[in-house]
């Protein structure tokens, strides 16, 4: 016969008050069923429990033993009960999340402080990283997600859509492009400030040349973001980035203008490991997180 939780309570109960009386009272139930939960469990136990008589019930050294293993047993099931409890009432839990240091900065800092404003038990850590140790961080368990733009097959990782991202022309005010939307062969002799080859980013620019048949001879090839936006500040040639570089350039003499003809965007994505179970926590991040990507990536950027 197998031990229950039903009756391991009797038998705490009984050991703490001494009576079958009072200990049935506090279950709310009939003396005589928790006598027979009581008997079950010496039973399965094959060991007695109580020494019985007309005026008390006392432990046998069978029994003392059992209680205290027995009342751990309760109360660390009742503390797993509570932790669970908190975790999906989001009274406490971690996430960690890793994003690239451009979206790491403009987004997250808000995101996070808002989260932790609702939510003061949840710690939430951040890893600003490359795109491929990012991949790597949550496909082991480093971080419980990832934002940013990855590559659409990625073993052991699932893509969640935030938002739809366009890439821009970034040039200075005074530059012919600053009124309108440009298309793709206006760039054509223009002195172009692209990232460097390593970058999702670059591979775009390229796929958008190779359309509209024209080669691509950047003039600065650099590796942050920032940095091209530098270079477009001081009138060094145009830059096309993604929509949220807006974010990296709210005090640089620098305008973004759309780009068509044709128009190349991506997915920015929350990746997860797959198989595995989403916190409470999480999945509340994660609604709000998509609030602020959104709020980064317009549909409208005209």
């Amino acid at each position: 016969m197998a031990v229950t939780l039903r009756q391991i309570q009797a038998f705490l109960a009984v050991a703490e008050l001494g009576t079958f009386t009072k200990a049935a009272e506090r279950l709310h139930m009939a003396q005589p069923a928790l006598s027979q939960l009581v008997r079950e469990l010496e039973h399965a136990l094959g060991v007695r429990l109580f020494d019985r008589t007309t005026r008390r019930v006392e432990l046998t050294e069978g029994g003392r033993e059992f209680q205290g293993a027995s009342a751990k047993i309760v109360h660390d099931l009742d503390l797993a009960i509570q932790n669970a409890n908190d975790l999906a009432e989001r009274r406490r839990g971690r996430i960690t999340v890793a994003a690239p240091p451009l979206l790491a900065a403009a987004i997250l800092p808000e995101a996070i402080a808002e989260m932790r404003e609702r939510y003061p038990g949840i710690q939430i850590a951040l890893i600003d990283a490359r795109t491929d140790t990012i991949v790597e961080a949550v496909r082991i368990g480093r971080a419980d997600c990832g934002l940013g733009t990855f590559a659409a097959v990625e073993d052991g990782i699932e893509r969640i859509p935030m938002a739809r991202d366009s890439l821009m022309l970034f040039c200075s005010p005074s530059s012919r492009f600053a009124t309108a939307t440009v298309d793709w062969r206006e760039l054509q002799g223009e002195p172009l400030i692209t990232l460097t080859r390593d970058s999702g980013i670059r591979l775009l620019v390229e796929v958008a040349f190779e359309t509209v048949g024209m080669p691509l001879t950047p003039a600065y090839e650099v590796s942050q973001i920032t940095t091209a936006l530098a270079l477009v500040e001081a009138r060094l040639g145009v830059a096309v980035l993604p929509t949220y570089a807006r974010a990296a350039a709210p005090h640089r003499r620098v305008i973004a203008r759309p780009l068509s003809n044709p128009t190349i965007a991506r997915d920015i994505v929350m990746i997860r490991p797959s198989g595995r179970s989403v916190t409470p926590a999480l999945a509340t991040f994660e609604t709000l997180l998509r609030r602020y990507v959104q709020r980064l990536t317009p549909a409208d950027v005209d």
